[in-house]
């Protein structure tokens, strides 16, 4: 029998990317229209924000273990979030979760580690930007990271802001993230690092010249290996 996996959603574009692919890649390990058990709790992204803005991250935390009690009540084994930005939070929530966490920067350090990234861009909301979530990952795996310039910064958060988290997708803001991509590349970057879960909707390998490492798939991916080791575990 797999694992069961709770997901402890934030914003809903990046929340159903997750759960869609390790439904839909589930397949792969289970057999054909298989998929671990799958929970999800998702509060308003309103309250996140809220907390973000005032640089609550404790609140930000409270609100991830209250997602995480709720998926424990109802058998819940451990606990993802397809969120980057409120990982800040982590070392806080992990402390005091009643489930074990996969740590998404984890998943996609590790990745670029097996890959062989030396240098990585880093995308993602300017919360995200401005804190050591990747920075600390991808210090311990010895891999050297770059960020947009300020102006790019303050855009590539809007887009995901005011578009992505609403499934707006503009191709105005498909070809910035390209061209900010393209900037990163020409400083020395070998990969970049979609660290924002709406990105993957705009940004790929198809139209990136870098290629991307998508910390939503990642994380899914991540997350049915753990959940399909209970099946191998009991068969």
């Amino acid at each position: 029998m797999t694992g069961h996996i709770g997901i402890v959603g934030c914003s809903a574009e990046g929340a159903a990317l997750c759960y869609k692919t390790i439904c839909v890649e589930g397949s792969a390990l289970l057999g054909a229209h298989a998929h671990p058990e799958v929970s999800m709790h998702t509060p308003s992204l309103s309250l996140y924000e809220a907390c973000l803005e005032r640089g609550d991250i404790e609140g930000v935390g409270d609100l991830m273990l209250a997602s995480a009690e709720k998926l424990a009540l109802i058998g819940a084994d451990f606990l993802i979030s397809p969120d980057n930005t409120i990982h800040q939070a982590f070392d806080y929530v992990a402390a005091r979760s009643p489930l074990p966490w996969l740590h998404i920067a984890e998943v996609v350090v590790a990745e670029a580690k097996r890959r062989g990234f030396r240098r990585t861009a880093i995308l993602g909301t300017q919360w995200l930007m401005a804190s050591d979530v990747y920075p600390d990952k991808l210090k311990a795996q010895d891999i050297e990271w770059m960020l947009p310039d300020a102006a790019e910064r303050v855009e590539i958060d809007r887009i995901i802001m005011e578009e992505l988290v609403a499934s707006s997708f503009r191709p105005v803001s498909v070809r910035f993230f390209q061209d900010v991509i393209g900037r990163l590349k020409d400083q020395g970057c070998d990969a970049a690092i979609l660290g924002c879960t709406e990105i993957p909707l705009i940004t790929d390998d198809g139209n990136s010249v870098l290629p991307t490492l998508d910390s939503t798939r990642l994380l899914a991916r991540a997350a049915l290996a753990r959940a399909a080791e209970g099946a191998a575990v009991s068969g």
